[in-house]
């Protein structure tokens, strides 16, 4: 089986900064590309940015120039650095990757999500 694991959500005064992190592990043999995602209560769950396995990357306009993806394929982790913070960035984070296991096949995974709050 493959886990997927967010961390670093929290608490913080608008203008700040958080950094996510998304940890895979399992019976991994490589993965394609990885993304956040974000949702708010009483809204879909948008997609806010990924990335390639080559480094590509792709944001939602609303979070262009504030937010960089990145990830580390060494460590199978996928980050969301968070700048310029706003209230309507308050949401659960969701990374999901497409995990190509050691049978061959891809499968996509989701995490359990981590909670990020922005106060005004």
């Amino acid at each position: 089986q493959v886990q997927l694991v967010e961390s670093g959500g929290g608490l913080v005064q608008a203008g700040g900064s958080l950094r996510l992190s998304c940890a895979a592990s399992g019976s991994i043999f490589s993965i394609n590309s990885m993304r956040w995602f974000r949702e708010a209560p009483g809204k879909q769950r948008d997609l806010v940015a990924a990335i390639t396995s080559g480094g590509g990357t792709d944001y939602a306009d609303s979070v262009k120039g504030r937010f960089t993806i990145s990830r580390d394929n060494a460590k199978n982790t996928v980050y969301l650095q968070m700048s310029s913070l706003k209230p309507e960035d308050t949401a659960v984070y969701y990374c999901n990757a497409d995990v190509v296991r050691i049978n061959g096949y891809e499968y996509r995974y989701w995490g359990q999500g981590t909670q990020v709050t922005v106060s005004s």
